[in-house]
């Protein structure tokens, strides 16, 4: 298969005061197209800044990251911005839904952004997938942190997105609802083919994945099953 995603000595550090605090150093690893790669670690180890890295959401003190064999520190915030639109979905802990839109709307949005023609017979597909058909009209108030997840999830999903981010995508749910969201993430992920990437602190959700990368104070420990 081919590698999606390659970080090279990726490293981020920020001023504390006087003092260069060191948030992530030297970290290096691969991604195969359609693999899940499952970034742990404790609170504080750099795992949420490693992930917006990966997606070009901020800027390395060092190191690269080629997505899809284009070096994407090269490209400029707009050029960085239409590479992810064109490749990756993302799906986060506080499911980052609007608030005026209802649940069709909110997974028509970025099908709408990219000008697509059949944003919302996609998006009601895409609702039907994860089961929320009776819920397309509902705003995200109306709708349980589980259905809101789902929603988010469809979202992602709709744009069929060759990379798809999540960055704690069970951490506001119970445990019974997480676990729902996670076969749900996983069977899309499978139907699709897409590449997951994934921040967790759920050691059952990491082993579910075909690859962990754990943090630990910023550097990396690899591992994979």
């Amino acid at each position: 298969m081919a590698v999606i995603v390659q970080a090279t000595g990726l490293t981020k550090q920020v001023m504390s005061g006087d003092s260069p605090l060191v948030i992530l150093h030297d970290v290096s690893f691969e991604v195969e197209a359609g693999e899940s790669l499952a970034i742990i670690g404790a609170s504080g180890s750099g795992k949420s800044t490693l992930l917006g890295l990966l997606a070009g959401l901020d800027m390395p003190s060092g190191g690269s990251v080629r997505l899809n064999d284009t070096d994407l520190f090269s490209l400029d915030e707009d050029g960085r911005a239409r590479l992810r639109g064109e490749l990756a979905g993302f799906v986060f802990q506080s499911f980052q839904l609007l608030p005026a839109l209802n649940a069709l709307e909110n997974v028509m949005l970025p099908l709408e952004l990219a000008g697509a023609k059949d944003a919302r017979q996609r998006a009601v597909d895409s609702l039907h997938q994860v089961g929320l058909s009776a819920r397309a009209h509902h705003l995200p108030k109306h709708l349980s942190g589980g259905e809101q997840q789902r929603v988010a999830l469809a979202r992602a999903f709709v744009t069929r997105p060759r990379i798809l981010f999540a960055d704690e995508p069970t951490g506001n749910l119970d445990a019974a609802t997480g676990a729902q969201v996670i076969e749900l993430m996983l069977e899309l992920n499978r139907a699709q083919g897409t590449t997951l990437i994934l921040v967790t602190h759920d050691e059952a959700l990491a082993r579910r994945c075909s690859k962990q990368l754990r943090l630990a104070a910023g550097k990396v420990q690899v591992g994979s099953h």
